[in-house]
């Protein structure tokens, strides 16, 4: 306790934070232990999460942080109002910091940095004040937007009336129309849709932060503490490609593969295609892949030096294979950076043969690794 530096404690911060973790842990079992959840309060509260965390993913961090797309009104207005139903702080205050994050990542001036332990990336950085407070001074393109700082102004009370008091409201007003109990059903109301859904969205936040950069792949690069992981993709809507969106933050895509899970990406292309959102920016996947090959070529470097530490034949043997497949690696990853650099067209079939040339070599590269004894 004498370690707690209790003078930097941001004392509302943490009450509310601690506050509605202990209401959900403790309250929301015992209101359906005694009531139970009928199929309206469990779609409210699907409803007001889905909306919560899209509009945290697609707005105040792809939208208004990275300016990976631009959006129409309707969108704007959808995610700063449910944005603020988060209770994360304003969109200004969000992306400030994330800004923030991304210029600064595993260094003292990142807000949530990785480097100062989970605790801290995940939520110590919002239960303490930092010291000193950095300067709001990166998010000057967002002052100039009318909504931004509408909600800005407001946020706090748009969390309450339409995060906390509206779906206890519609609690009420549901079992009123059933002759049931409107106590019940706002108490319902407020404990599901509102403080739950508030501590499970922050925290599915906070994971971004957190275990995104403890766990999982590093596909793209090694130089900051990001990762890919497909599990936390899901909790996060698409969030959990975190070392590419680290590596490519601009793209509106963090799951860049067809098949990986991301939410918040087909949500963004489905409002592009009615006209809700134009300019969606993508990095090229001539890019990407390079980044892919580069990752690749240097793990390969790495296992060799491994190789080669042995003095045994077999290793003599394993690293002439070893050096032979990151030559062949890093003759590919050149023959791309050259075909780039002079602006050629390359095919998706070309593309797609060295992505598969990059992948066999690098499990080739675990066999002749694997091979060697121990």
């Amino acid at each position: 306790m004498n370690r707690i530096p209790f003078y930097r404690v941001n004392w509302i911060t943490s009450s509310f934070l601690i506050g509605t973790a202990l209401i959900a842990l403790i309250g929301v079992p015992i209101y359906i232990i005694n009531f139970g959840m009928d199929w309206f309060q469990f779609s409210m509260f699907f409803f007001y999460l889905s909306a919560t965390m899209l509009s945290i993913t697609v707005g105040y961090h792809r939208l208004f942080s990275h300016l990976s797309f631009k959006a129409k009104a309707p969108v704007k207005i959808f995610t700063l109002i449910f944005g603020a139903c988060a209770f994360e702080n304003s969109c200004l205050n969000w992306a400030s910091d994330h800004r923030r994050h991304h210029k600064h990542v595993d260094h003292d001036d990142d807000p949530y940095d990785i480097s100062k332990g989970f605790f801290w990336a995940h939520i110590g950085w919002l239960l303490f004040k930092l010291n000193p407070e950095p300067p709001m001074d990166n998010v000057a393109d967002l002052r100039k937007d009318k909504w931004v700082m509408l909600q800005h102004r407001y946020v706090h009370w748009i969390g309450l009336v339409i995060g906390l008091i509206l779906p206890a409201a519609l609690g009420a007003l549901w079992n009123w129309s059933f002759g049931l109990n409107p106590q019940i059903g706002a108490l319902g109301g407020f404990l599901l849709a509102g403080v739950a859904r508030i501590v499970i969205a922050q925290h599915c936040t906070f994971f971004i932060n957190s275990l995104c950069h403890t766990l999982g792949r590093q596909p793209y690069s090694t130089s900051h503490s990001a990762r890919d992981s497909a599990l936390m993709a899901f909790f996060t809507f698409g969030e959990g490609y975190h070392n590419y969106h680290h590596e490519f933050q601009h793209d509106y895509r963090n799951g860049v593969k067809p098949w990986q899970w991301d939410p918040s990406k087909w949500t963004i292309w489905l409002l592009s295609k009615v006209g809700l959102v134009e300019g969606l920016r993508r990095v090229p996947d001539s890019k990407i892949l390079l980044a892919e090959m580069g990752e690749a070529h240097r793990r390969a470097q790495q296992k060799l030096a491994e190789i080669q530490k042995a003095a045994s034949s077999p290793a003599c043997r394993a690293s002439a294979a070893a050096r032979e497949v990151v030559e062949r690696l890093a003759a590919n990853y050149h023959e791309l950076e050259a075909s780039m650099a002079s602006r050629m067209q390359l095919s998706r079939e070309k593309l797609r043969e060295w992505q598969n040339e990059t992948r066999s070599m690098m499990r080739e590269m675990q066999r002749i690794a694997a091979s060697q004894p121990a």
